[in-house]
């Protein structure tokens, strides 16, 4: 009896692990329910369903908009959605930093859980250099501030980029950031993962 509790505790613990490594979007209201700008409309066409094989929803999240970190040639890319005001994309941010050296990621922002999200998210891909904005927002995230401040004289456009980029998240079914979006280079399998994971988990995963 006391064997079967603790595989029931040990059950428990891991599902907790998992809920715990991901940021869920939030219950719809009336103030923070929003219409698809034409742009983000455009890019939902091309998106895959939540029923699409992982190569269909692979060469969707390539659509999407985003900054690159790590070997600009490689030849496997790495597409993460994250959200500026999640703690678990902070986390797979200062993650991965370990392979910047190794391992091309387009790092894609949406506004998914807070008003603030689309508007930080924009300031980050509008940045001359975003790769050091997202350091800013993710370790001010991570220090359980507010993220980096908006700049309030980003262009619409760029706005839009960051509305498209939630609807691709949505058409893909996901719900909870941040979604990684793979190929395994050894297998050629492709593969989408929602939730931090650790730098010896995505190497294993992308098969670096």
């Amino acid at each position: 009896m006391n064997r079967q509790r603790s595989l029931i505790n040990a059950s428990v613990l891991a599902v907790l692990a998992l809920t715990l490594a991901a940021c869920d979007k939030p219950a719809p209201t009336s103030e923070s329910a929003t219409t698809a700008t034409p742009a983000a409309s455009s890019a939902s066409a091309t998106t895959a369903s939540p029923q699409s094989s992982p190569r269909d929803v692979y060469e969707a999240a390539s659509k999407g908009t985003g900054f690159t970190t790590g070997p600009v040639m490689a030849a496997n890319t790495v597409y993460v959605f994250f959200d500026p005001t999640c703690p678990h994309c902070a986390q797979l941010w200062t993650n991965a930093k370990s392979l910047s050296t190794k391992l091309k990621i387009v790092w894609m922002p949406i506004g998914l859980l807070r008003s603030s999200s689309a508007p930080q998210g924009a300031t980050i891909l509008a940045s001359p250099d975003p790769a050091a904005a997202m350091n800013e927002n993710e370790t001010s995230v991570l220090a359980h501030g507010g993220g980096i401040t908006a700049n309030q004289s980003v262009g619409g456009e760029v706005i839009k980029k960051v509305q498209a980029n939630t609807d691709i998240f949505k058409q893909l079914g996901a719900e909870s950031v941040p979604l990684i979006v793979y190929r395994n280079s050894k297998n050629g399998q492709f593969g989408k993962h929602d939730g931090a994971v650790t730098a010896e988990q995505l190497v294993e995963m992308v098969g670096l």
